[in-house]
């Protein structure tokens, strides 16, 4: 700890406190910063920062007054530094007073410590950095006073009081600083781990004791590992409630990381654990969210989701964790300690899916057990479908999804305490979503699926995943549906383990059914979303549109419309299955409607330039572009119109369109991206004063023949611009004027 005397007294702040060497001599080594004057030399002087003055006290007691410019309190003793007279470090525990110095006629600022042989007065260069030096040094000859005490404990009544003790001159301590508190926890944690055979009662009332201090401070890890066996052990304790509810929020609000501080993470599991051993449960757990989030509509603290989701996410795998490191092949910590399996001994792993003849329910024995599906790689295994022989057909895909391969029984022990661990935390997750303000922040956290897909074997587990990606389902907001889909490509997301077949749909595809819908609804009503659902679930589509789903029939009917399906027997079977049922029956002959409008439309012909009257609408357009041919058309102009991205739909069906003018419409992103999936031949384009995003100005990238492209007066961002020119070859006439990137 440095203080200088002309000032910088904020410096006494950053200091730390350790135990120290009691048995520390009063005189160390020499300090090699200042050599000893010589002997014989009287000419010696002291430098120009340092002094020395002889002075006598009212008791006689002789006292020197020292006086420089920089003092160096260490974690263990003072010296003086860069010069000085006092060349021998002091112990802390070797001064027996100290005090503001009081005598008449005294010299001004001085702080007066007293030890064995003698006094000593620093002097300081104000009485602010004095204060500090007397506070300072005060605090911590205390602080070891109550450290030799608590570290030989005779009996708890005067431990408990020496506590209640420490406490309270942390409190009152006029120094602020983050150690002043963390300093006695440190000691009372150091206490604890030394003396673990303490009385329930005794736990109680130490807790009890330290609980201001945790008002404003993170409990050390030692103290955290205290707490989590006391929230074990007597999870109906008071305490529980009355002195850790407020830590574990403040916890929630203000922690950042919880790698760096797993025991906070471990402490707050298992008190959420204890809030459902309460006789309310659960609803002691509900209410105990909801003063996380608060009674407004939005959350003041935005560090509370993640961590709780944090907290979830790690008790759901912390019950898989063995079964998973034996499965992937890895040593597990029990092997860790007791030295690694060779790799030779190891079980190969096994891919698991779910068996779902009824949904299981935990039995009452001490070990859960899931029952899952093993399919082990076997060649003489029967596959789902076999490839077709040379000028065959494709097969059947409904027939492909309806077979099931050779599976063998497994099951998967889990904890005892597995059941209620993953009940709780599911449910938490389950509350989560039900706030509007969090809904996009966890279906971010959520995407990845950060869960073992074992978790989802468990039915209690699954339930309440399950409502909750319902929830996203369910929500208009694209950055909450969106997270449905998988992060990248190659790997799933949600919307591919709840379709039917995938590990976690036991409902016939339902909230897969709804999944496609909300996606289709905003602006996935694309290609690129049709040939991923053609590739990856045809077979589910088809499935559910047999059984009458109208969002299923009306992507078989798009996937027709865009041309998606090329192998003709695929086509022909799409147009049986939607003919099958009276909704599909339907949807399909006014697909072919359009599709014979579609074919007079594009017929070579009617004008090359139109231009609609100002307030014209989505419906007026449409019903122009049905009126006649338009397949010679290269230029139109909705100038000042009242169309919105809805007249996509018909802009897509002019094939030789080259210069389309948007200016001051409500067309938007979800426009731009049918059109760029389209309109190859586009080459200009004005977008000015049109709500267009980055999100849609991005997708025109894909139109490499654009030549001309106005974006005034949009909310176009630097970024995007540089991206636009750098994917735009042809690209020659641009105006980004009135936008972040002008």
């Amino acid at each position: 700890m440095d203080f200088n005397g002309s000032g910088g007294g904020n410096e006494l702040h950053n200091n730390q406190f350790y135990p120290s060497e009691e048995s520390k001599p009063l005189l160390g080594e020499i300090s090699a910063q200042q050599p000893p004057p010589p002997e014989g030399n009287n000419n010696h002087k002291a430098g120009p920062c340092s002094k020395r003055s002889l002075l006598h006290s009212s008791s006689g007691m002789l006292v020197f007054l020292l006086s420089f410019s920089r003092f160096t309190i260490t974690h263990t003793e003072q010296r003086s530094a860069p010069t000085g007279y006092m060349e021998a470090p002091l112990s802390y525990s070797t001064i027996e007073d100290l005090q503001l110095l009081s005598w008449d006629n005294a010299p001004k600022y001085c702080v007066q410590l007293s030890f064995p042989g003698g006094t000593i007065l620093l002097q300081a260069a104000n009485s602010y950095l004095r204060d500090q030096w007397f506070h300072s040094i005060q605090w911590k000859k205390k602080i070891y006073k109550y450290r030799k005490v608590l570290n030989n404990p005779s009996r708890w009544d005067v431990v408990l009081k020496e506590i209640r003790a420490l406490v309270d001159m942390a409190l009152t301590s006029p120094l602020q600083d983050e150690s002043i508190h963390q300093a006695p926890l440190h000691i009372i944690s150091t206490l604890l781990a030394e003396n673990t055979n303490l009385s329930a009662q005794d736990h109680e009332n130490i807790i009890v004791a330290i609980a201001p201090l945790l008002e404003n401070n993170h409990p050390p890890p030692d103290l955290c590992e205290f707490f989590c066996k006391h929230c074990r052990e007597r999870p109906r304790s008071m305490v529980v409630i009355e002195v850790f509810t407020p830590v574990v929020q403040r916890i929630l609000k203000h922690n950042m990381d919880f790698g760096k501080c797993p025991r906070l993470r471990l402490f707050t599991q298992e008190y959420i654990l204890a809030l459902n051993e309460l006789n309310a449960g659960m609803e002691v757990v509900k209410k105990f969210i909801h003063s996380m989030h608060g009674p407004t509509g939005q959350c003041p603290h935005p560090r509370v989701l993640p961590n709780l989701v944090a907290v979830c996410l790690a008790a759901i795998y912390s019950c898989y964790e063995e079964f998973i490191n034996s499965r992937d092949n890895s040593p597990s910590l029990k092997e860790i300690r007791n030295g690694c399996q060779q790799q030779s001994e190891r079980k190969p792993p096994m891919p698991l899916r779910l068996l779902r003849p009824e949904p299981p329910t935990p039995p009452p024995t001490t070990t859960l057990e899931i029952l899952v599906e093993l399919e082990r790689n076997n060649n003489t295994t029967n596959t789902l479908c076999k490839a077709p022989a040379e000028g065959d057909s494709e097969p059947n895909l409904i027939d492909c999804l309806l077979v099931s391969p050779a599976l063998n029984a497994l099951s998967i022990q889990l904890p005892a305490h597995a059941d209620r661990v993953l009940g709780c935390f599911a449910l938490i997750l389950k509350m989560l979503s039900d706030y509007d303000d969090w809904r996009p922040a966890l279906a971010s956290l959520l995407q990845p699926i950060p869960f073992p897909k074992e978790s989802l074997f468990f039915y209690f587990c699954n339930r309440e995943l399950k409502y909750v990606i319902q929830r996203f389902a369910e929500d208009p907001r694209q950055e909450v549906h969106s997270c449905l889909l998988s992060v990248r490509s190659g790997k799933d997301g949600w919307f591919q383990l709840y379709s039917p077949g995938g590990v976690a749909c036991d409902d016939d595809g339902e909230l897969f059914a709804s999944m496609v819908h909300i996606l289709m609804g905003s602006c996935y009503k694309t290609k690129k979303f049709l040939l991923s659902l053609a590739e990856n679930k045809l077979g589910p589509c088809m499935l559910l549109a047999l059984r009458g789903n109208q969002t299923m029939v009306e992507i078989l009917c798009l996937m027709l419309e865009y041309n998606i399906i090329e192998n003709k027997d695929t086509q022909l079977q799409i147009i049986s299955t939607l003919e099958s049922t009276q909704v599909g029956l339907r949807m399909y002959e006014q697909l072919c409607d359009r599709q014979r409008e579609l074919k007079e439309l594009q017929r070579k012909g009617g004008p090359t330039r139109l231009t609609l009257p100002s307030k014209s609408t989505d419906a007026d357009l449409a019903r122009l572009l049905s009126s006649g041919s338009f397949g010679n058309l290269e230029n139109l102009s909705l100038a000042f119109t009242n169309v919105t991205s809805a007249c996509a739909e018909q802009l897509i069906k002019l094939p030789s369109l080259k210069q389309l003018n948007l200016w001051s419409t409500q067309f938007g992103d979800a426009g731009l991206r049918l059109l760029s999936e389209h309109l190859a031949c586009l080459q200009v384009l004005n977008l000015c004063e049109t709500p267009v995003t980055d999100a849609g100005l991005l997708s025109l990238s894909s139109i490499k023949s654009l030549c001309s492209l106005n974006m005034n007066s949009t909310k176009l961002t630097a970024d995007t611009y540089e991206d636009l020119k750098a994917k735009l070859p042809n690209l020659k006439e641009v105006d980004v004027r009135y936008t972040e990137a002008w």
